[in-house]
């Protein structure tokens, strides 16, 4: 009979799944667990409709265990990462329905007269630096109906603490004040520190954590997968025992019983991972700003469990304003696609302060560059997401430069231009005093100038830029000598290869030298940016000759074009450094279905089915790119003709990788990602929203 009963519910499992509606949309990948470089898990599109057995995936796809199981009145079901051929076979509840905002997936259940939903919220409160830092997710699972006993368990296993297949790990349980918090770590991390393992932190800990109340208790167990998940299919409850470590097949479980329910009740977990050293800048370990006031993780995940009302009201007002005003600034696919990138654009962030001192007055931000080779604190990183930041709290501009700018201002990266990054691989910022950082100079000159006068501007406080005066001309500096002749180097889209007197970068420098001079009061250097402009532009010097479009390396480059995102700081800004008759040059140009002579084939089409490569010579995209120029023309056909082409390469069904950035916009393969995922340069997509106004979105009005 039992067999009977399995073999049924995993046919209407099968029937009712594979129709599982999802709103707003189907996105490649849900974000559910996403707030740092190493808690990010994702559960990826096309495995909802079988989420009872599917596994979520750490961000670079490696496998994670986290199971949701639930019995009623002695009966358990999966709803959550239960592998149907495992040795605990369960039935599986019917998915009925899953959908995501800005800061939370949700996926709806049932099982017989009952139904369940598992919410998974990754607070986004930028303002509010303890609430932002963190590292902990929330998993909250509601039971909608009434039965005699309801229980609810969930686990995790090793693989979140990296090296798959490594069984020599260790943890820890801690019960106290009716917190219960297991640790899961690996025996040697103390040799580990600052050490990863395909992109995985090794020196940490993985946390699994809930609280009993007046209406639960909470039971513990780890060991042997099957063994744990049998105690509570069994009983309902888990043993309170720590057998011994199996390797990739343990786990740490945790169990709320509530007993009898009528009509609704929830109970919420927490999944993180703990650095105590988080990151190491210039030989000091700087650790998560969250320790000044909880220096232990049980403190901290206590206050993170405790805080759940205030940070759940929080995200509830942010997803509500964000689907408003975005819908309100370019139609309902955008505010689809800024809900998707609002979690990613801050999981590739560490918000910290000196470990030795805990001084929170010494707060600085840290950013993985994601999916390429994670350097950290890239500034060609922070200059494309740095809309998110100017919509939601322009103060995290200056606190992804201040690392950058005080290594700059020590003098020990000795070239006249700008450093790109400030460390190789993340989260070590130990600089470049050998001076061989990937060299990007009029691309990073330019994007600092820019970013400060954007900071400036947003926080209409100009003191942060001023004290570095000095350093910021010497930048200036050497876009006059280099940025109209430009010497044959790299831009931010390095996979592209270098060129000499590439027209974007050009672009980039005429802004970057008004940015400096409007900042600092300096006329000259917003002179001569007007006269870059009008060689680049007027005098033709970076267009075709029928002044159409400009191309993409000048001169003699006439059948060749490129993406001039550059121009979107200029106008957001107001900076006015080219005419408007640029912009309208560039719209007319890209919102034309093809460039006919002006490409470098005369029947190759500028837009593909999924936007605009980023020049003549790729089929791939870049989507944060696409979004500037989308920005740069205002509302119009042009702006909602690249809206709708992100969009539908957001929701084709042809890949399952969180969020990439880059991708193929026409071609064979169109509609497929390359390389990239999960990079927090989505932030970039904010940019037209970022017409709003400056912390538009900030914590004032939520």
């Amino acid at each position: 009979m039992l067999y009977i009963f399995h073999l049924l519910s995993h046919l209407l499992y099968s029937l009712f799944s594979l129709q599982c509606p999802r709103s707003p949309t189907t996105p490649p990948s849900y974000p559910l667990a996403v707030r740092n470089p190493y808690l990010s898990a994702w559960l990826p599109g096309d495995r909802v409709q079988h989420l009872p057995s599917a596994s979520p995936q750490f961000w670079t796809g490696q496998e994670l265990t986290w199971s949701v199981i639930v019995r009623v009145d002695g009966q358990a079901y999966s709803l959550m990462g239960v592998d149907e051929h495992g040795d605990v076979q369960l039935p599986a509840a019917v998915v009925q329905h899953a959908d995501f905002t800005a800061t939370q997936s949700t996926f709806r259940l049932s099982t017989g007269r009952l139904s369940w939903t598992l919410a998974f919220l990754s607070p986004v409160s930028p303002a509010n630096h303890l609430r932002q830092s963190l590292p902990f997710s929330y998993l909250t699972v509601t039971v909608h109906g009434s039965a005699n006993e309801i229980q609810i368990y969930t686990d995790i296993d090793g693989r979140w603490t990296g090296r798959a297949g490594d069984s020599d790990r260790a943890l820890h349980y801690n019960d106290r004040d009716a917190l219960a918090v297991y640790s899961l770590f690996l025996k040697n991390r103390d040799n580990l520190t600052y050490a990863e393992d395909s992109d995985m932190a090794l020196w940490g800990e993985a946390v699994l954590a809930a609280r009993s109340s007046a209406g639960s208790t909470v039971s513990f167990a780890s060991g042997p997968v099957t063994a744990v998940r049998t105690q509570f299919v069994a009983g309902g409850r888990l043993t309170d025992t720590d057998l011994p470590w199996a390797g990739d097949e343990g786990v740490v479980g945790l169990a709320h019983d509530l007993g009898a329910v009528k009509g609704s009740r929830s109970v919420t977990f927490a999944v993180g991972y703990v650095r105590e050293k988080a990151i190491n800048y210039l030989g000091e370990a700087y650790t998560g700003y969250y320790r000044a006031r909880y220096p232990s993780t049980a403190e901290a995940v206590a206050f993170f469990l405790d805080d759940y009302d205030e940070a759940r009201s929080e995200a509830k007002r942010l997803d509500e304003q964000l689907a408003r005003k975005a819908t309100a600034a370019a139609g309902s696919k955008y505010a689809e696609i800024l809900a998707l990138s609002t979690r990613q654009a801050y999981g590739g962030i560490d918000l910290t302060i000196p470990e030795a001192t805990r001084d929170t007055n010494d707060v600085l931000a840290f950013i993985k560059e994601l999916s390429s080779d994670g350097n950290i604190n890239t500034v060609d990183v922070i200059m494309p997401a740095f809309p998110i930041y100017y919509v939601l709290d322009p103060e995290y501009i200056r606190l992804l430069l201040e690392p950058v700018l005080r290594y700059l201002a020590a003098g020990r990266w000795r070239h006249p231009y700008v450093i790109h990054d400030l460390g190789a691989h993340y989260p070590n910022a130990t600089g470049h005093d050998d001076q061989n950082a990937e060299p990007m100079p009029v691309e990073e000159s330019g994007n600092l100038l820019i970013l400060v006068l954007a900071h400036a501007r947003a926080t209409g406080d100009p003191h942060w830029a001023w004290q570095y005066t000095d350093l910021l001309r010497r930048y200036a500096d050497y876009l006059v000598a280099n940025g109209l002749n430009i010497p044959f180097q790299l831009s931010s889209n390095d996979a592209a290869g270098p060129l000499a007197n590439e027209t974007n970068l050009a672009i980039k420098a005429a802004v970057g030298l008004r940015a400096f001079g409007t900042l600092f009061g300096e006329e000259k250097y917003s002179r001569i940016a007007s006269q870059y402009a009008r060689s680049l532009f007027d005098h033709g010097l970076a267009t075709d000759p029928s002044h159409s479009h400009f191309v993409l390396q000048y001169p003699h480059k006439p059948a060749s074009w490129k993406i001039p995102y550059n121009l979107y700081p200029d106008v957001l800004l107001g900076l006015h450094t080219f005419p408007p008759d640029a912009y309208r040059m560039t719209r007319d140009f890209f919102s034309s279905s093809s460039s006919s002579s002006s490409s470098s084939s005369s029947s190759s089409a500028v837009r593909g089915p999924y936007g605009v490569p980023l020049d003549h010579r790729q089929d791939w995209a870049k989507s944060d790119w696409n979004m500037w120029l989308a920005a740069t023309f205002g509302p119009g056909d042009a702006q909602t003709q690249f809206v709708d082409d992100l969009w539908s390469f957001m929701t084709n069904g042809k890949h399952s990788w969180p969020f990439s950035d880059r991708y193929l916009a026409r071609g064979r393969r169109a509609g497929l990602p390359v390389l990239c995922r999960a990079r927090p340069t989505v932030g970039g997509h904010f940019a037209i929203l970022a017409w709003d106004g400056p912390g538009s979105l900030s914590h004032k009005e939520l």
